[in-house]
């Protein structure tokens, strides 16, 4: 392993910590490669019941799972026509793919940040358990990117229209609201995390649904009450296009509606649409089939061709450059706002830059 992702058999579990708390445990190509090459290694081993995951926080174990990804990396990356940028999107997606059709329970202590890449690493857990202290979101939109690592499959399995509200605006969710949407399966008290870490090692499981159960043991019977206004959501997002979706969002006019617009107005015009485009399609789409087609809309979101952007030029790099490299808050959106975006700059990111037998990820899903 490496020092950025620690695996350990604690009696029949395999257990991964995160280990990258200075930047919340953000993945690095190394870590990608490390975490896929400790789950295959497990996937065939008879010792091995269950897997775990966590993240380390700044203050011990635990607090914080995952941000997502490196993007210093992919902002370096793309400046320098680095090819391990590519290299990243498609080993970190055929992990993911890896994590949801795993043989063997895979547990996500989802503990604090659980963000883009660490959402991807959480949702195609078997069990996926948050705390008080858990931020759920999926808030690509913010750096010029779309919810990418499956989100297009996980989050239009959200009930109803949840998933454009969450992939759209980027909005974090504690715990009672991700259990209300399906992206968390139970809750358990921060304060018991290190004693049922530990009991893993501790505790003689027959087989893996016997691991499960006793995680399950420790939820909470009793938590916080949902907050999301489902209607409001459902009413606004399930619009059949876009231009209606905004127009009932302006009509509604009140405290959830007006900050919903705020949030809005700050993402990027052109990939507000296109994610409006890719929930809906991912509805319709397994998951293999999912992951193929991010493959090709991350490739297009970094050499935007159809409209001659790339490197520094580009949506992402752009988003990337303002929110965490210069730090200004003032991305400079082309276009500026979505009323200038335009079915002609939607659809080429649904189109592969790959013919079938060249796709980097052809072979997912396949026996």
């Amino acid at each position: 392993m490496t020092d950025t992702v620690l695996a350990e058999l604690r009696g029949r579990v395999a257990c991964l910590t995160l280990n990258r708390p200075q930047a919340l445990n953000a993945l690095s190509l190394d870590m990608v490669r490390a975490l896929t090459q400790a789950l295959l290694a497990w996937r065939d081993d008879p010792a091995v019941l269950a897997v775990a995951f966590r993240g380390q926080g700044k203050a011990g174990p635990f607090g914080a799972f995952c941000a997502g990804g490196d993007i210093r990396f992919f902002h370096q990356a793309a400046l320098a026509d680095d090819p391990d940028l590519g290299h990243f999107f498609t080993e970190e997606y055929r992990l993911n793919h890896l994590i949801h059709t795993y043989p063997k329970p895979v547990i996500a202590f989802m503990d604090g940040i659980v963000m883009g890449g660490g959402m991807g690493l959480a949702q195609g857990a078997s069990l996926r358990l948050a705390t008080e202290r858990s931020r759920l979101a999926m808030p690509e939109t913010m750096i010029g990117l779309f919810p990418d690592v499956g989100g297009g499959y996980f989050l239009s399995r959200c009930p109803g229209h949840v998933g454009e509200y969450l992939g759209l605006s980027g909005q974090s969710l504690g715990a009672a609201d991700a259990l209300a949407v399906g992206l968390a399966d139970g809750v358990v008290e921060s304060a018991r995390l290190p004693g049922l870490w530990e009991s893993l090692a501790q505790t003689p499981f027959e087989n893996g649904a016997a691991v499960v159960h006793w995680c399950r043991s420790h939820e909470q019977r009793h938590g916080a009450a949902p907050t999301l206004p489902m209607a409001d959501i459902h009413a606004v997002f399930g619009a059949a296009t876009w231009d209606e979706a905004i127009a009932a969002l302006q009509a509604l006019n009140n405290e959830w509606s007006l900050a919903t617009l705020a949030a809005l107005r700050q993402r990027s015009p052109l990939m507000l649409r296109v994610v409006w485009v890719q929930i809906r399609r991912a509805r319709g789409m397994g998951l293999a089939d999912e992951l193929r087609l991010e493959r090709d809309m991350v490739e297009h979101c970094f050499d935007t061709r159809h409209l001659q952007r790339r490197g520094a030029s580009s949506e992402t790099v752009e988003g990337i450059r303002a929110l965490v490299v210069d730090k200004d808050h003032a991305p400079r959106w082309q276009p500026e706002r979505w009323e200038a975006v335009n079915e002609a700059m939607v659809a080429p990111f649904f189109v592969s830059p790959w013919a079938a037998k060249d796709h980097p990820l052809r072979d997912l899903g396949q026996a």
